[in-house]
């Protein structure tokens, strides 16, 4: 069955958008303990056994992984019952992974509400079009595809999740003087507050960005004073680097893949971009478990209340209807990876390589149409 005959109707979902509770605190505790004893372990045995320590590094890593795929549950209010509670583990969660959660989630949900219109969202690597790509410059276009090299994600990941939350309060906190000094010399104090940002978009969103960095930032402080700050930065920066380079391509090849729904405002469905935008990631279920489940992205894009504790029983229960989503594996990764630029005329994907060739072709053509060289040859 295709998306063009099926509807959102027709699949069973509403029995999995239960969230549990007991479940849901299972699952932060499956996270939170082990990865605070792996701390503790790492730190004991850093001056004797340093090659343990990079095991117990590399299992930090994957609960990381996990306690962000559960910090992405509570930014859809889907794993735990109550809306506030989502937000408080959510903050509790983002603090943990280095980012503010509240944001994060706001732009999270715009890229849901968009999928597959890749006139609104061009996803976390900033696709360009055809024709965009076109307008740069060699250099500049060598430098595009440089920076989506799949080696990017490392450096990339250190920046999005330790570097970018804290310049980002710096550069609006900055911003926001000049406007408070206008409103203290005008005594306009009911103004001081009222102040729109490129760096946040509402004041909740400025608040979580604040405390974040509050709690993010005291948490360094006292973790390197209580460890030594050589140590734990030694351990926390490569970690979060990896996690986040993790997380960041995991989300990418889930909607970067060959004949991927890449289509234009116009004609868009949000029903195409969940079933053929979003892919299904079969993975072993080891790494199902540290990614909670979210390689069931067909179904998460579907509805996003099903928490991930239910997805794979919402994938067996609706199999019939997703017999023809795109199923990834490990092994597609570098392939996917290479989907960097969007075709707005033919509403598709496609890599650099394709691209060339393509246009090499058109070019081609052109020429046999047109087999004159010179004026005078045509005279």
């Amino acid at each position: 069955m295709t998306v063009s005959t099926v509807q959102r109707s027709d699949f069973d979902l509403k029995p999995f958008m239960v969230s549990s509770d007991l479940v849901a605190m299972g699952q932060i505790l499956s996270v939170l303990v082990p990865y605070a004893a792996l701390w503790l372990a790492a730190y004991h045995v850093h001056d004797t056994l340093p090659w343990l320590q990079v095991l117990i590094a590399g299992l930090m890593v994957m609960f990381l992984s996990r306690s962000f795929a559960l910090m992405h549950d509570c930014g859809h209010y889907s794993l735990f019952r109550h809306a506030r509670v989502n937000r408080a583990v959510g903050f509790l969660l983002g603090i943990v992974n280095g980012l503010p959660q509240y944001p994060w989630s706001r732009g999270h949900a715009y890229h849901h509400k968009h999928n597959g219109n890749w006139e609104r969202y061009r996803g976390p690597a900033a696709v360009l079009s055809v024709a965009q790509f076109d307008a740069l410059s060699p250099f500049r276009q060598g430098l595009y595809t440089t920076l989506r090299h799949p080696l990017m994600l490392f450096p990339g990941g250190l920046f999005y999740l330790v570097v970018k939350p804290r310049v980002q309060l710096m550069c609006g906190l900055l911003a926001y003087v000049p406007h408070l000094l206008g409103c203290l010399w005008r005594y306009e104090w009911r103004r001081m507050f009222a102040y729109q940002s490129k760096f946040w978009y509402t004041t909740g969103e400025f608040w979580d960005l604040l405390f974040n960095n509050i709690c993010v930032v005291g948490a360094w402080i006292v973790c390197g004073e209580l460890m030594g700050h050589g140590f734990f930065w030694a351990l926390y920066a490569p970690m979060m680097m990896v996690t986040a380079a993790i997380f960041i391509c995991v989300f990418y090849i889930q909607h970067n893949f060959a004949e991927s729904y890449s289509h234009r405002d116009e004609g868009w469905s949000y029903l195409a971009g969940a079933l053929e935008g979003s892919s299904y990631f079969k993975l072993p279920g080891i790494l199902n478990w540290f990614t909670a489940d979210i390689g069931y992205h067909n179904v998460h894009h579907l509805c996003e209340r099903i928490p991930n504790y239910r997805l794979a029983a919402c994938h067996r229960a609706n199999a019939q209807l997703l017999a023809d989503v795109k199923v990834l594996r490990i092994r597609d990764i570098p392939t996917c990876c290479g989907y960097i630029l969007w075709d707005a005329a033919h509403d598709r994907l496609m890599t650099v390589a394709e691209h060339r060739h393509q246009s090499s072709i058109s070019a081609e053509a052109a020429a046999r149409s047109y087999p004159f060289t010179k004026v005078e040859d045509a005279v």
